[in-house]
C-alpha cells in the first residue's frame, strides 16, 4: 500500500513583530474547513515573528513573546491529535557560544515540539543579513511522519544549487545531506522575496533538486508586503521527476491540500506578462505597507504625467478609490494638459481630486529671495522651489487628514538624481521607485488593458517636470531605453563602464549616467522606502558610501 500524507500548504501573510497575531492566524488556519483532512500543516519561514524581523530579534522581550506563542500553538495542536504543524520560528538556544538564536523549523504534534531543524545557510547579501542574528545549524536530520521521512530545509538551504549559479555559493548542501539521510520528501519553509521572473527561477531550483534526488519537493512561501520587500507566495509542489504538479496563486493568501501519494499530472506556471506580475506585486506591497503602518488612506500629487498616473492607479487598486486623493498643483509653467489629464485620471479611477495652484507661494518665494538672488540668472534653484512648494503642500494635507503621501518617482529618475530633495521626493513610500521608466509604460498599458483608465495623453506626451518653459526630460537625460539599459547593467548586473560601452552604447553617455548614479547616492539615502521588484533595488539591499571617490 502506498504511503500517503495530506499536506496543507499554508501560504499566509504574517505581520512583522505581531507574534500573538501571527500565532492566532496559524491556529485559525488549522481549523479551516477546507483543510480539515490535512495531516501536516506547513507554514513559511519565521512565520511567528514575521520575516524579516530585523533588530527586533535582539530584544529579549520579543524572544520571550515567541515562547508564549509557542505554548499557544502547542495547546491548539491537542485539538487535532495526530496531525503535525510545521512552521518557522526564531528559537533561543541555551547552550554553546554564538548568537544564542536560530532560524528554526518546528514540528508540533499532540501538544509538543517533536522535531526542530535549524537553518544551515544564513544569507548575507542584498537584503539579507541573517548571520547578524542567527547561529547556523550544526547538523541536518530527517524526521519520520506518518510513514514519510521528511527532509526539512529553510529557504536559503535549498538555494545552494550549482546548476542555478554556475557554482555552489556554500560548502554545505543541506538538501544533499537530507537525501543521504533517507528523506522521502523534501519540504522547504520559505520567505523568498519577489522580483520579476523569480517564480520561474524558484521552480527551476526545486525541480533540479527533485530530479537529482528522485524525491518530490514541497515549497511553502510567505506572501504579502513587509516594508520594502514583497513576497509573492506562489508556493510549489514538484514530483520526483521534477515536474510541477501544484502552484498556489501569487500575491494572495491561500491554503491548498496536496496528497503525497497522488500529486497529480504535470502542469505549467500560470501565464502572465512581466507587466502584470509587476502590477500585482506593487498592489500587494502597497496595500500591506499602508495597512501594516496603520494608515487607511493615501495622497498623491498628480502632474498629468505617466508616473503619477500609474501610482494613483496602483493605489486605487490596492486601497479602493474612495481611500485615495489626488492633488494637482499647477504653476505658470504647467501645460493645460497637466490639469485636464489629472482631472480625467481622477474621474476614471473614481478617486477624490483637488486642485491647489502654487503661483501665489512661488511668487512670494521669488520676492523674498530677490535681494539674495540679485545678479544671477534663473536656474535649478528656482525650479526646485516649485517642487518644494508642492512637497510642502502635500505634506500639510497628509498631516491634516492622516493620509500617507505616496511619492511617484521611478527608478530611472532616482538613479540619476532627476528628483528634488524635500520636493517630489517627499513621501512615506516610493511605490514605483524600483520601476524603470520603460517598465512604467508597460504597466500603464496593462492598467489600460480593458479600456482607458490612464489618459492616453499622459502616456504619449513627452515626459516633463514642467519647472521651466518647454522643459522635457530628454533635454537633460539620455533616451529612457538607453538610460534604463545602462542602469540595469550597472546597478543590477554590476558591470563596469567599459563593459557597458562594449555592448554598443556610447561611452560618453555611459560615463555620464554612471557619474550621475554615484553622485546621487546622498539623495537616495534620504528617499522614502521603495517597493522592491527587481533583483537589485536602491535601498537597504544596496549599500554604497557617500563620502567616497571611485571610478568603475
Amino acid at each position: 500500500m502506498d504511503i500517503t500524507v495530506k499536506i496543507a500548504l499554508c501560504q499566509c501573510n504574517p505581520v512583522m513583530g505581531d507574534i500573538a497575531g501571527n500565532a492566532q492566524k496559524l491556529v485559525d488556519t488549522l481549523f479551516l474547513p477546507l483543510a480539515h483532512n490535512a495531516d501536516l500543516f506547513v507554514f513559511s519561514e519565521l512565520f511567528i515573528q514575521g520575516y524579516p524581523p530585523k533588530d527586533l530579534l535582539e530584544q529579549q522581550w520579543f524572544i520571550d513573546k515567541g515562547i508564549k506563542a509557542l505554548e499557544t500553538i502547542c495547546a491548539a495542536s491537542l485539538k487535532i491529535p495526530g496531525k503535525g504543524v510545521l512552521f518557522g520560528f526564531a528559537m533561543p538556544q541555551t547552550h554553546g557560544s554564538g548568537k544564542g538564536l536560530t532560524n528554526a523549523a518546528l514540528l508540533v504534534c499532540d501538544g509538543r515540539v517533536v522535531f526542530k531543524q535549524d537553518k544551515t545557510l544564513l544569507p548575507t547579501y542584498d537584503v539579507f543579513d541573517e548571520s547578524r542574528y542567527f547561529d547556523s545549524a550544526y547538523k541536518r536530520e530527517t524526521v519520520p511522519f506518518l510513514g514519510e521521512t521528511l527532509g526539512i530545509t529553510i529557504c536559503e538551504d535549498a538555494w545552494n544549487d550549482a546548476t542555478l549559479w554556475g557554482k555552489r555559493p556554500y560548502a554545505i548542501d543541506p538538501v544533499q545531506d537530507l537525501s543521504d539521510a533517507g528523506a522521502t520528501i523534501f519540504i522547504n519553509l520559505s520567505a523568498s522575496p519577489y522580483h520579476c521572473g523569480k517564480e520561474k527561477i524558484r521552480l527551476n531550483l526545486i525541480s533540479n533538486h527533485a530530479r537529482r534526488h528522485g524525491r518530490p519537493f514541497v515549497l511553502v512561501n510567505q506572501i504579502g508586503g513587509n516594508d520594502e520587500l514583497i513576497f509573492d507566495g506562489a508556493s510549489l509542489v514538484v514530483d520526483a521527476r521534477g515536474d510541477l504538479c501544484h502552484a498556489s496563486p501569487s500575491f494572495v493568501e491561500n491554503v491548498s491540500v496536496i496528497d503525497t501519494c497522488e500529486l497529480g499530472s504535470k502542469i505549467s506556471l500560470p501565464p502572465g506578462s512581466e507587466a502584470q506580475s509587476a502590477h500585482d506585486a506593487l498592489v500587494c506591497g502597497l496595500r500591506d505597507y499602508v495597512r501594516k503602518c496603520g494608515f487607511t488612506k493615501a495622497l498623491i500629487g498628480l502632474s498629468g504625467g505617466i508616473d503619477s498616473a500609474v501610482t494613483a492607479a496602483l493605489a486605487a487598486a490596492a486601497l479602493g478609490p474612495k481611500n485615495v486623493c489626488g492633488v494637482t498643483m499647477p504653476s505658470r509653467y504647467s501645460s493645460s494638459g497637466s490639469i485636464s489629464d489629472s482631472h480625467a485620471l481622477a474621474k476614471n479611477l473614481g478617486i477624490r481630486f483637488n486642485e491647489i495652484p502654487i503661483e501665489g507661494p512661488f511668487e512670494s518665494f521669488l520676492t523674498a529671495l530677490k535681494p539674495s538672488f540679485a545678479g544671477t540668472n534663473p536656474d535649478l534653484a528656482e525650479e526646485n522651489i516649485q517642487a518644494r512648494i508642492r512637497g510642502t503642500i502635500l505634506m500639510a494635507l497628509s498631516n491634516k487628514f492622516g493620509q500617507i503621501l505616496l511619492s511617484t518617482g521611478n527608478k530611472s529618475e532616482l538613479a540619476v538624481g532627476y528628483c528634488t530633495l524635500y520636493g517630489d521626493m517627499n513621501g512615506g513610500l516610493g511605490v514605483i521607485s524600483d520601476l524603470p521608466k520603460t517598465m512604467v509604460y508597460k504597466v500603464a498599458e496593462y492598467i489600460n488593458r480593458n479600456g482607458e483608465i490612464i489618459p492616453q495623453n499622459s502616456i504619449t506626451k513627452p515626459p516633463s517636470a514642467e519647472l521651466r518653459p518647454d522643459q522635457k526630460d530628454q533635454d537633460t537625460l539620455p533616451p529612457y531605453d538607453i538610460l534604463d539599459t545602462i542602469i540595469e547593467q550597472f546597478v543590477e548586473e554590476g558591470k563596469s563602464a567599459a563593459q557597458i560601452a562594449a555592448s554598443g552604447i556610447d561611452a560618453k553617455t555611459v560615463a555620464w549616467v554612471i557619474r550621475a548614479i554615484c553622485r546621487s547616492e546622498y539623495k537616495r539615502r534620504q528617499a522614502a522606502p521603495g517597493l522592491k521588484i527587481s533583483p537589485k533595488a536602491f535601498g537597504f539591499g544596496r549599500r554604497f558610501p557617500l563620502a567616497a571617490q571611485y571610478e568603475c
